[in-house]
């Protein structure tokens, strides 16, 4: 078997596991054993189910890069995870974002102890939890903390990303607006507040905003629930709030004139209260930054056409703090956060060919 026909096989094993965002524990104690079958160092997981492992490196005093892929999904408990295989595509819930990533970190030291490359650094492998929705880097956040500033970098694998390198992390906030009315019937208390609909004029008020295209900054209302009954005034609705922006100061004064309108919507008889319930911080390492260069530079030694761009990814956490990192990818594909996800196979090699080269190089390039 082929190292690009081990790591797609690896992905469907793992995503044939539910790792849903704050239960990826079955899918990281998997990888936890997988670590442990590789014969790499203290292997070990976190309070939070990050699990790490260490390959070791030649100089014992030199930082050790990052190599982190995130083990949650978006599809909750019960999706079914069937896979299916046609015309050089293997589609599946979750195959793209992020099982290949997380197969992708054995497909590097498969790689690199395949070519019996001798590194001067130790590289931590790590699958860590918490990146998609309301996980809030949660993962990674700790991850950071526990290496703090002495490592060369991170180096984030997103399974669809092959093609793009992130250096730059969008800037997210999220809220969870509730509206709280005294409610009623829908025929003799026609007239009062209905929850429900204070929450919908409040997202029509909300959207109406005309928000910047450069720098790129968006809103979305992702879920909206709320009431009792169809003939029932609603007591109680509730949505949650997504605002994203490339400028951290435009995000600050979308962010502002949110909470301008949701302070002044509260008035006798309607209650509107707002949570954060995510945040990510915004950051960057510039284009001419030599970690940017390699990631660039190993994706087209594989004729990789390789583009600088912008995401909102785990790489959030460490570049919001200053210390270098990249996102690279695996391979192409489509259709994430759906049902009908899926990864390109023919890709598969190059990408793994760039990831190994880059974790080759970077010592050398700090």
């Amino acid at each position: 078997m082929t190292l690009p026909e081990r790591v797609l096989a690896l992905a469907i094993q793992i995503q044939q596991i539910s790792a849903p965002t704050f239960a990826e524990g079955p899918r990281a104690e998997f990888v936890r054993d997988l670590f442990t079958k590789e014969n790499l160092e203290d292997v070990s997981m976190d309070s939070l189910g990050n699990v790490f492992a260490r390959l070791p490196g030649k100089q014992k005093k030199a930082k050790p890069l990052i190599v982190s892929a995130h083990t949650d999904t978006v599809f909750p408990a019960g999706t079914k995870l069937q896979v299916r295989e046609e015309a050089g595509r293997v589609f599946g819930p979750g195959i793209g974002d992020n099982s290949i990533g997380v197969a992708g970190l054995f497909g590097i030291l498969w790689g690199i102890r395949g070519k019996k490359i001798q590194l001067t650094h130790d590289v931590w492998f790590v699958a860590n939890v918490g990146e998609e929705g309301l996980g809030d880097l949660r993962g990674m956040r700790g991850v950071v903390e526990r290496f703090e500033a002495e490592v060369i970098g991170y180096l984030i694998l997103e399974g669809l990303a092959l093609g793009h390198v992130y250096h730059r992390a969008i800037g997210v906030r999220r809220y969870r607006i509730t509206a709280k009315t005294r409610g009623g019937h829908s025929w003799s208390d026609y007239g009062s507040p209905s929850a429900v609909h204070e929450l919908a004029a409040l997202v029509t008020q909300l959207t109406q905003f005309r928000l910047p295209r450069e720098p790129r900054t968006t809103m979305n209302v992702g879920t909206i629930q709320g009431g009792t009954g169809v003939n029932v005034l609603a007591a109680e609705a509730r949505c949650e709030l997504d605002l994203r922006s490339e400028d951290p100061a435009v995000l600050a004064k979308t962010v502002s004139r949110v909470e301008d309108i949701i302070l002044h919507w509260t008035r006798e008889g309607v209650k509107i209260q707002a949570e954060v319930i995510g945040e990510r911080p915004a950051g960057e390492v510039p284009a001419a930054h030599p970690f940017v260069t390699l990631a660039l530079n190993c994706a087209r030694e594989q004729e990789l056409d390789a583009a600088l761009t912008t995401g909102s990814t785990d790489a959030n956490v460490p570049l919001s703090r200053g210390i270098p990192a990249v996102v690279m990818g695996i391979t192409t594909g489509g259709g994430a956060h759906t049902l009908n996800e899926y990864i390109d196979t023919g890709p598969i090699e190059k990408g793994l060919e760039s990831l190994a080269r880059f974790v080759e190089l970077v010592g050398l390039v700090e």
